[in-house]
C-alpha cells in the first residue's frame, strides 16, 4: 500500500473533509514510535450535537458520517492496523422506530457512497455484529462491501453494528458448546485461545486504545473480551467534532501511558533496557 492514502481525490468528497487529510502538526518520533496497533471509538453524541444546533437528531447522524472519514483516513496515514468504530448497538433497537429507520438507511447509503472509496485506498471493510435482524437489502449491500474490499491490505476497517460485547462473546461459547456435544473438541479443550478463536476480529490484535466521545464515562458493552486490557481515553467532544486533533491528542495520551499488563513499572523498565 502506498504511504499516501489520497482520501481527497474522490470528486464528490466534501469539502470539508478534502481540507481535513492533513494532520494539523507533526507527531513526536516518541508517539509514532508507540502508536497502537488496533483502536476503537465508541462515537457518542451525535444526537446532542444536533439538538444543540437546533436540528433533528438525523443531522448530527449525517454529520458524524464526516467524522467517520477523518477517522479512517488519519488511522490510515498513520498506518493503524486496525480501527473499530461503534454504529450501532444492540440496544439500540430500543430508540424511537423514525429514528432506527434512519439509521438504517443512512447505513445503507453510506456504504453504496463510501464503498470505492475505501477500496482504492486499500482500507478492507469488515462488518462486525449480528447482521441477521437488518433487512435483506442492507444485508447484500454489507455483503457486497466485505466481498468487494476483501482483498486490500492497509487497514481494517471494523463496523460495529447491532453489534454487543456480551453478544460476542455469548455466540462464540455457544460455537465452542456446538462442538463439545458433537464431539469434535472436549470441555478441556474450552480454552481463552479457543474462545478468541470463535469471536468477532479473532484475526486481529486486542484492542489498545478505545476512546468514547460525547462526555461519558463508559464502555457500554463494547468489545468487552477484545478490550480487557485497552487504554481508556474520554473525551468531552461530540463525535460530529471529532477531527485530527482530537485523534491525535488521544494518540498522544496513549503513548505516554505505561502498559503493565500485570507486570510492576520496574519489570517493565527492565524489558525496555534490553
Amino acid at each position: 500500500m502506498s504511504s499516501t492514502v489520497e482520501f481527497e481525490s474522490d470528486p464528490n468528497a466534501d469539502p470539508e473533509l478534502v481540507a481535513s487529510q492533513l494532520l494539523p502538526g507533526q507527531l513526536s518520533d516518541v508517539v509514532k514510535q508507540s502508536l497502537p496497533k488496533h483502536v476503537a471509538i465508541i462515537m457518542d453524541g451525535n444526537g446532542r450535537w444536533a439538538q444543540l444546533q437546533g436540528k433533528a437528531r438525523v443531522f448530527g447522524h449525517k454529520a458524524g458520517v464526516k467524522a467517520v472519514r477523518r477517522a479512517v483516513s488519519t488511522a490510515s496515514q498513520l498506518g493503524i492496523k486496525s480501527l473499530t468504530l461503534f454504529a450501532f448497538s444492540s440496544e439500540n433497537w430500543r430508540r424511537p422506530d423514525k429514528e432506527v429507520n434512519l439509521l438504517m438507511e443512512l447505513f445503507f447509503t453510506v456504504l453504496q457512497r463510501e464503498l470505492k472509496l475505501l477500496d482504492k485506498n486499500q482500507v478492507k471493510l469488515n462488518i462486525i455484529g449480528d447482521i441477521s435482524r437488518f433487512s435483506p437489502r442492507l444485508q447484500k449491500q454489507i455483503a457486497a462491501a466485505q466481498e468487494k474490499t476483501a482483498g486490500n491490505t492497509g487497514l481494517i476497517l471494523n463496523v460495529a453494528a447491532n453489534y454487543g460485547g456480551r453478544w460476542d462473546i455469548l455466540q462464540a461459547a455457544q460455537k465452542l458448546a456446538e462442538k463439545v456435544a458433537t464431539g469434535e473438541i472436549s470441555s478441556s479443550q474450552m480454552t481463552e485461545d479457543a474462545l478468541n478463536e470463535h469471536l468477532c476480529m479473532q484475526n486481529q490484535s486486542e484492542v489498545d486504545l478505545m476512546i468514547r466521545t460525547g462526555g461519558d464515562y463508559r464502555i457500554s458493552n463494547f468489545v468487552l473480551w477484545q478490550a480487557a486490557y485497552a487504554e481508556l481515553v474520554f473525551t468531552d467532544t461530540l463525535w460530529p467534532d471529532f477531527d485530527e486533533q482530537a485523534f491525535r491528542d488521544a494518540l498522544v495520551i496513549f503513548a505516554s501511558r505505561q502498559r503493565r499488563f500485570g507486570l510492576t513499572g520496574s519489570q517493565i523498565e527492565e524489558i525496555r533496557a534490553i
